[in-house]
C-alpha cells in the first residue's frame, strides 16, 4: 500500500470509521478489508496471522490463520485492581491465555479472532479502559515514571501524564459506535479533529514523562520527552526534549534512530499547550509522501531547534526558558521493595519480556485480591504491586516465587536488564525471533559473565525482531536487531542511563558469532573496567566501539 494511499484512507475515513463495521460482518474471511487495516490501528487493533503455520496453510490452499492483536491504552501505566482483574479474565475468554506488558506501559492481547473483537473491546470499556489511539498515526500511550506514591513530584508527573493523554486523544466517537454500540454509522462526512485535522499525523507520535534520576521511559527516544524538575520537594516544571525516535530500515542509510534534543524548560501549566504545539507542527510539516521519512525526528532533523522554538511560540504563545540541570543515572526499573509516603510498600515484579502466562496470571490475581491495592506497568515490561502492608511482605514474596514471578530475587542483573519485542510468530514485520529467543541467549550471556567474574554487573540488553525498534534496541549497551531467521545485527556502546545511542559492530551475525564477540568484550570489561564504570561507557573508553554523535552513525560499522 503506497504512502499516498494511506493518506487518502485516513482523510476519507469519516473520523476513523472507514468500513470497519462491514469488515467485521463479512462471513467469507477471517480478515478485514485492506483499507480497514489502516483504520483499525487507530482503534488499537492490528490484523496479524500465525506465521508458525503460514506455510502449511498455504500448501493446504487455506487463507492465513488471521488473528488480531489488541492493545489496551494505559496512560502512565496505572491500573486499578478491578481493571486488572477484568483484563485477566478477558485474556482467558478471548485471547490466547496470555497478557503482554509492552515497552510503552500498555497491555496487549494476542490471538484474538475477529468474531471476538467486539466482546473483548466491550469488556475493557466496562472497566473504564479503551484501545483508542493505542496505535495509529496519532499520539500513542503517554508514558510516565510509575511510582507516584513515593513522593509529590512523582504524583504530579503521573497526573500530568494522564491529563496529557486525555488532551491528545482523538475526539472521534467512532470507537464507541463501532465496538460498543455495534451499530453501523451512516455519515457522509465528519468534522476535522481539533488537534489532528482530517488526515491525522503523518506517522505515530510518542510522549513520555521522566522523573530523574530514573530514565525508565527512555526520554531521549520519545518524540517529546518531558523531564520533571524538582525544587523544594515540589514539581517546578519540565525540561523539554524533542525529536527522538528509534525506527530505521535495513540497508537504507537515510533512515536512522535519533535522540531527542533538549530545547528548554516550561512551567507545569504550559505542558498541554506546548505538547499540542509540537504535535500540530508535525501535523503540518511532517512528510506525507514517504512514510519512512515521516516521523517527527526527521522533521526536526531537517530543520533546526530554533525553527521548532519559533513554531511553539506561534502556536502556544509560550517561550521556553533555558533548560534546568538534571541527571539520569539509569534507564532500568527500580527493583524490589520501596516504601510509599503512606507507610505502605511497593514491589517491582520482574516479568521476563513482559509475557504473563496462566501461572503468572493466577499468582498476580491472588496477590491483587488479598495484598495489593493496584498495579503499575513499567516501561521495561515489568509491573509494580502497590499498597502492600508491611506485615504482608513475606506473603507477597512467597506467592511470587510460587508463580515464578520472584521479582528482584532469583534473576541475574543481565536478565533483569534485558528486553525484547514480541516478534515471531505474530508480528508481520519480524525478520527474526526476539521474545521467544532472548531468554535462551541471555542464559548464554550469563554463562560468559560468570566465566569472567562479572555476573553481578547490570548491562542493558535490548533485542528487536526487526529494525523498527519497539524494544528500543539502539539504546541497549548490547543491542540485537533481527536480519533473518537466526541472524542479527549486533550493536554496542549505548549508555546505561539512556543518553547515548549504540553503534553497529557486527552485521548479520549468527549465535556463534554473537557469543564469540560478547565473550571477548566481557573478558576485557572484567580486566580493564574502572570502578563503577558501566559496560557501555567502558566499551567507548576502551575503543571497542566509537561513540555516536548522531543517529546516522548507528548503522556505520
Amino acid at each position: 500500500m503506497s504512502d499516498l494511499n494511506v493518506e487518502k484512507i485516513k482523510s476519507e475515513s469519516r473520523a476513523l470509521r472507514g468500513t470497519l463495521h462491514d469488515s467485521l460482518e463479512d462471513p467469507t474471511t477471517g480478515a478485514i478489508r485492506d483499507a480497514d487495516t489502516v483504520i483499525s490501528k487507530f482503534h488499537g487493533i492490528y490484523q496479524q496471522d500465525d506465521r508458525d503455520v503460514r506455510g502449511e496453510r498455504r500448501e493446504a490452499r487455506l487463507e492465513p490463520l488471521y488473528q488480531f492483536m489488541l492493545r489496551v491504552r494505559v496512560p502512565g501505566g496505572r491500573i486499578s485492581r478491578e481493571q486488572w482483574q477484568a483484563l485477566d479474565r478477558l485474556a482467558e475468554e478471548y485471547g490466547n491465555g496470555t497478557l503482554r506488558l509492552t515497552s510503552r506501559q500498555a497491555v496487549q492481547y494476542h490471538g484474538v479472532s475477529r468474531e471476538s473483537l467486539r466482546e473483548l473491546v466491550r469488556g475493557i470499556d466496562a472497566v473504564g479502559m479503551d484501545s483508542l489511539a493505542a496505535c495509529g498515526d496519532v499520539n500513542r500511550n503517554v508514558m510516565c515514571h510509575v511510582q507516584p506514591e513515593l513522593g509529590p513530584v512523582q504524583a504530579a508527573a503521573l497526573d500530568w501524564a494522564e491529563r496529557l493523554s486525555a488532551h491528545l486523544t482523538p475526539s472521534t466517537s467512532a470507537w464507541k459506535e463501532i465496538w460498543i454500540n455495534g451499530e453501523k454509522v451512516e455519515l457522509d462526512d465528519a468534522e476535522d479533529d481539533p488537534v489532528y485535522g482530517r488526515a491525522y499525523l503523518p506517522r505515530k507520535f510518542k510522549i513520555g514523562i521522566a522523573v530523574p534520576p530514573h530514565n525508565d521511559i527512555d526520554a531521549y527516544s520519545q518524540d517529546i520527552g518531558f523531564v520533571a524538575i524538582e525544587q523544594d520537594h515540589r514539581l517546578a516544571g519540565f525540561n523539554v526534549i524533542a525529536g527522538g525516535g528509534m525506527g530505521c530500515s535495513h540497508g537504507e542509510p537515510d533512515t536512522f534512530p535519533l535522540l531527542g534534543r533538549l530545547i528548554g524548560f516550561i512551567e507545569p501549566e504550559q505542558l498541554l499547550v506546548v505538547a499540542e504545539a509540537i504535535v500540530t507542527t508535525q501535523r503540518d510539516f511532517g512528510d506525507r509522501t514517504n512514510r519512512k521519512h515521516a516521523r517527527f525526528k526527521y522533521t526536526l532533523d531537517d530543520r533546526s531547534t530554533e525553527w521548532l522554538l519559533e513554531q511553539i511560540v506561534q502556536r502556544s504563545g509560550v517561550e521556553l526558558k533555558p533548560a534546568r540541570p538534571f541527571e539520569f543515572t539509569q534507564s532500568s526499573d527500580r527493583n524490589g521493595w520501596a516504601e510509599s509516603t503512606d507507610g505502605r510498600w511497593q514491589y517491582t515484579v520482574f516479568v521476563e519480556n513482559g509475557r504473563l502466562g496462566p501461572a503468572q496470571r493466577a499468582g498476580l490475581n491472588r496477590l491483587i485480591g488479598h495484598h495489593a491495592a493496584d498495579l503499575r506497568l513499567t516501561p521495561n515490561q515489568n509491573l509494580v504491586l502497590t499498597g502492600v502492608a508491611a506485615d504482608q511482605r513475606s506473603d507477597v514474596e512467597q506467592i511470587l516465587q510460587a508463580a515464578e514471578l520472584d521479582g528482584s530475587a532469583g534473576h541475574s542483573p543481565l536478565r533483569k536488564h534485558a528486553m525484547a519485542c514480541v516478534a515471531m510468530p505474530t508480528c508481520g514485520l519480524a525478520m527474526a525471533e526476539a521474545e521467544r529467543y532472548l531468554p535462551d541467549l541471555v542464559t548464554r550471556f550469563e554463562e560468559l559473565a560468570a566465566r569472567h567474574g562479572i555476573e553481578d554487573q547490570p548491562i542493558n540488553i535490548r533485542m528487536s525482531g526487526c529494525p523498527n525498534g519497539c524494544s528500543r534496541p539502539y539504546l541497549g549497551e548490547i543491542g540485537l536487531v533481527g536480519r533473518a531467521p537466526g541472524r542479527y545485527n549486533l550493536y554496542l556502546g549505548a549508555s546505561f542511563n539512556g543518553d547515548r545511542l549504540n553503534r553497529l559492530v557486527l552485521a548479520n551475525a549468527d549465535e556463534a558469532a554473537i557469543l564469540d564477540a560478547v565473550d571477548g568484550w566481557f573478558g576485557r570489561f572484567a580486566a580493564e573496567r574502572g570502578r563503577a564504570e558501566t559496560f557501555g561507557n567502558f566499551a567507548v573508553r576502551a575503543g571497542l566501539v566509537a561513540a555516536t554523535s548522531h543517529g546516522s552513525e548507528v548503522n556505520s560499522a
